[in-house]
């Protein structure tokens, strides 16, 4: 069910998807729609299998005002660690991001995944640039950007590199699966990646 960006809420959607007999709910929306979603499926009592997409992930931005005992059981999948994942907190890679936070974005808001995003996006600008040299010509940018090779990043999930090549331009490729338990998201099952095997 499309929604437009103007729509003041998503309800309508909802209770047509609920009257469909649909027993999964894939949320691909923003934050802010996901969450009235998340409300309006708990003010229903519906119980479909929910999963959100990664934006609407973020515990700040859309569980939180959805309300976190809405959003409990949902699923998403995450190719980072999530800061307010308590499994983070003496994690070298984490503290690093929080002390970054803390000197150049302390308004930030650490609930939501995507100051980390931000982050780990502008980690592999760097890393991009680095490769560049003296060579920031656009041409050399683009072709340093398709020749990432195996490159770790701390607020990546252990097991999650960033790869590409001249003819792939998807850094991730892998995901592990997380339900949120009321309060805050806990990783299940194996490292996975999308492809299909022949």
């Amino acid at each position: 069910m499309p929604y437009e960006v103007t729509d003041p809420t998503v309800d309508s959607q909802v209770i047509n998807v609920k009257a469909s007999g649909a027993d999964i709910f894939f949320d691909v929306a923003t934050p802010k729609f996901a969450a009235q979603a998340i409300k309006k499926i708990a003010e229903l009592g519906w119980k479909p299998v929910h999963l959100v997409s990664l934006p609407s992930s973020s515990v700040g931005a859309a569980l939180k005002p959805a309300g976190f005992g809405n959003a409990k059981g949902i699923l998403s999948a995450a190719f980072s660690k999530d800061p307010t994942d308590p499994a983070w907190k003496d994690d070298a890679a984490y503290k690093e991001w929080s002390t970054f936070m803390d000197k150049y974005y302390p308004d930030g808001d650490k609930t939501s995944i995507n100051p980390a995003y931000a982050y780990l996006f502008a980690q592999t600008l760097v890393r991009v640039l680095k490769q560049c040299g003296d060579n920031l010509t656009r041409e050399n940018v683009m072709k340093e950007a398709a020749n990432l090779k195996d490159f770790e990043l701390g607020m990546l999930l252990p097991g999650i590199k960033i790869n590409t090549g001249p003819n792939d331009f998807a850094p991730v490729k892998r995901m592990q699966m997380m339900r949120f338990n009321g309060a805050s998201w806990e990783l299940f099952g194996p490292v996975m990646t999308g492809e299909v095997g022949g």
